[in-house]
Parts: C-alpha cells; structure tokens; sequence
C-alpha cells in the first residue's frame, strides 16, 4: 500500500520522515516541546499562506476567466468542488497557524512584550499582530461571504448580496495578500534581531 495516494497517508509519511530527520540531526537540532511548536507553526503556516497565494494568483483569475468565457466550462467545477475543500484548509490553516504561534511565544516567554511590541519582541511581535490582523479576515470577512457566493450556508442571496459578498471577500483576500508580505518579513527578521535567536 502506497501512503502517497492519500492526504492523509502523504501527511503522516511527512510527519514520520520529520521524526527521523530529528533524531539523526539530534546534535544539530534541538529537538524540545519549542522546536516542534515552531516546526508546526511554520508547517500550517505554509498551508494557510499558499492557500491564499493560490486564491489569488490562481483561483480567482481563473473563475473570472470562467465566467467570461461563453464556450468554456463555466466556474462550477471550481466553485462546486475545489473551492469548499481550499476554504476548509485554508481558514483551519489560518486559526491552527495564529494558536501554534502565540503557543511558541508564550513557550519562549515572550508572549506578553511581542503583543506589547516591547524590546527585543517588536519584531516578532509585529508579524504577530499581521497575522491577527489576517486571522480575523479569514474568519470574520473571508470565509462568511464565501459561503454566501458558493451557497454554503443554505440560504438563498439576491444577486445584489452575492456581488457584495464578493467584493467584501476578495478586498480580505487581497488585504490579506498584501499583508502576508510584510508580516513573512517579520516573521523572519525576528530570528536575526539584536544579534540572538529569538525563535
């Protein structure tokens, strides 16, 4: 039985080969309850930030393409069947990539001065409100009138509210695109700031 014919198989193959990767480079990696929070935190961070690459640069194109194309398959494909299954990675993503990092912030004891963006925490702690701020999108603005434009939420919407569903969700999008740039910068500079590892 092949495990790569699955997601789930694909996942706990990965997750089984960073288990052994950690107890080979046991000297070189330090392999304690922080490590592996990060190792998470950058893992569904991954997850939730190439979804949103990919509604933008991908998905949403291609939809308007669909829509314009008279000859063409039309959006239902995507909207039917890839759309639901992308929100519902991307919006667990989101949340489990926000908790594991304000666990890993709380494990490094700087939880309380990166929110404060005090000291030597600033940095991170300015990628930190980036991805509340994105968070909230994803949850309170994103993944609300998606389920309004694909017809989610079992109710029927006028046309009127579905253009304006989609506008409030692709301004998210787009924000949160936006966004993810400065707050990976963040994110990254932290590791290097004031000469010593915060993460």
């Amino acid at each position: 039985m092949n495990p790569l014919k699955s997601v789930t198989g694909t996942i706990v193959t990965g997750i089984i080969l960073a288990l052994i990767a950690g107890f080979l480079l046991k000297g070189v990696i330090h392999s304690d309850v922080r490590e592996w929070t990060v190792w998470f935190h950058v893992v569904v961070g991954i997850i939730w930030i190439g979804l949103l690459y990919y509604f933008n640069f991908v998905q949403v194109p291609a939809v308007g393409q669909a829509l314009a194309d008279s000859d063409g398959p039309g959006p239902a494909a995507i909207n039917k069947y890839v759309a639901p299954r992308a929100l519902l990675w991307f919006r667990w993503a989101a949340l489990l990539t926000w908790l594991s990092g304000a666990a890993a912030l709380w494990k490094y004891g700087i939880l309380a001065d990166a929110f404060m963006l005090k000291g030597g925490a600033a940095v991170i702690g300015t990628g930190a409100w980036l991805g509340t701020i994105m968070l909230f999108n994803v949850w309170g603005l994103i993944w609300p009138n998606q389920k309004k434009i694909l017809g989610l939420d079992g109710k029927e919407h006028s046309p009127e509210a579905i253009g304006k569903a989609k506008t409030i969700a692709l301004m998210a999008s787009r924000t949160n695109t936006a966004l993810s740039i400065p707050m990976l910068l963040a994110m990254t500079a932290s590791t290097y700031h004031n000469g010593g590892l915060i993460f």
